[in-house]
């Protein structure tokens, strides 16, 4: 079914403080939604590495609201990122699409819940919510949460009764790009050599993690031929930093910002050393075995869930003493070629890149009489 005609808005931010993972999703899936049909524009606040110019550069609309004067009076975990409270957030993001009319309002955020949906239903009757942490009440038509382990059950206590529920990796809203560079990869031996090592931490490591890790391959007894490639995002705060550090490497080491095919870099390396965000369903769909890093405790259930997948190996919370140690040991098993390959084999698994395709085939189901 199509979706000519459709409109459908986004409210998701992304920041230095926040990332950018949630605005990629979304605009992942307002391009799938476009190629059914749909209209789709953006909702996001003026934090600094907001990501609207890219939002337009993609071809959607995107509505700026003010900078937040970081007022917040929520008991919510994560309220602070949304830079204002909610109530006023609900009553700018009313005005912002007052102009035309809301087919679906999809909602990518963890500061805002149900009270924030209740002073929006003059402008929307359906809705989708994109989640990773059950952990507070939505109005949903539909809900996703990609993550590996999370279970229908989990929301319960907090989604809508009959909302429809899209859990796991099949389900992740990767570019068309992943579909086919799974399936080609899926077919073809796996590689023996450690050609090159890929550090992707996330968009934006505001901590600095890319040049710690850095560092510690500084060190690493790697194979002779062995390169190294680091990724940041555009509005990453420590580009200078880092690439200084990867102009210091003993291996060739080249550092790549804003990369626009993500699935071809993934494609060409033989290991990650990398965050358990959204670019997990990326690695794995591409079958690239991983050091798994946790940045927030948010992460915890998704990285065990990828080491009893058997995708990836545990280095744990790098905010934690002895990290370290548990990275080069991690980076020392993974030399094997054998370890290399299981995992490869294992993360294919995981993730076939389609779920865009299904996302918006629940969306379509949504008009069916």
């Amino acid at each position: 079914m199509s979706l000519s005609g459709r409109n459908i808005a986004f409210r998701a931010d992304a920041s230095v403080r926040i990332g950018t993972g949630h605005v990629m999703r979304c605009l992942t899936l307002a391009d799938g939604l476009r190629e059914a049909g749909a209209s789709c524009r953006f909702v996001m606040r003026e934090h600094p590495g907001h990501l609207a110019e890219l939002v337009q550069a993609r071809g959607h609309s995107a509505l700026l609201l003010p900078p937040g004067e970081g007022k917040n009076d929520d008991a919510l975990p994560h309220s602070a990122w949304l830079g204002t409270d909610w109530r006023t957030d609900a009553a700018q993001t009313s005005a912002a699409l007052a102009g035309a009319p809301v087919d679906l309002l999809v909602l990518d955020h963890y500061a805002l819940d149900r009270r924030w949906q209740a002073r929006l239903t003059n402008r929307t009757a359906r809705w989708m919510v994109i989640d990773d942490l059950a952990d507070r009440p939505f109005v949903a038509d539909v809900l996703l949460d990609q993550n590996l382990g999370t279970q229908a059950a989990d929301y319960a206590p907090f989604a809508s009764p009959g909302a429809r529920l899209l859990i796991g990796p099949r389900y992740a809203p990767l570019r068309p790009e992943f579909a086919a560079a799974h399936d080609r990869i899926a077919s073809a031996p796996a590689q023996t050599a450690l050609r090159r090592i890929l550090v992707a931490v996330s968009g934006t490591d505001p901590d600095n993690v890319s040049e710690r890790l850095l560092d510690r391959l500084d060190a690493a007894p790697l194979p002779r031929d062995t390169a190294i490639t680091v990724i940041l995002g555009a509005s990453a705060p420590h580009v200078a930093a880092v690439r200084a550090r990867a102009a210091r490497m003993p291996a060739p080491t080249q550092l790549l910002v804003g990369v626009g095919d993500m699935s071809q870099v993934f494609a060409t390396a033989d290991l990650c050393i990398g965050a358990t965000g959204g670019m997990s369903w990326e690695r794995c769909c591409v079958g690239l075995p991983t050091l798994l890093l946790i940045l927030a405790d948010n992460q915890v259930k998704a990285a065990r869930a990828l080491v009893q997948a058997g995708a990836g190996d545990m280095v744990g919370d790098v905010r934690a003493p002895g990290w370290k140690t548990r990275f080069d040991a991690a980076l020392d098993a993974a030399l094997d070629p054998g370890r290399r390959a299981a995992m490869r084999y294992r993360a294919l698994e995981v993730c076939d890149g389609r779920g865009t395709v299904r996302i918006v085939g629940a969306l379509q189901d949504l008009w069916k009489v």
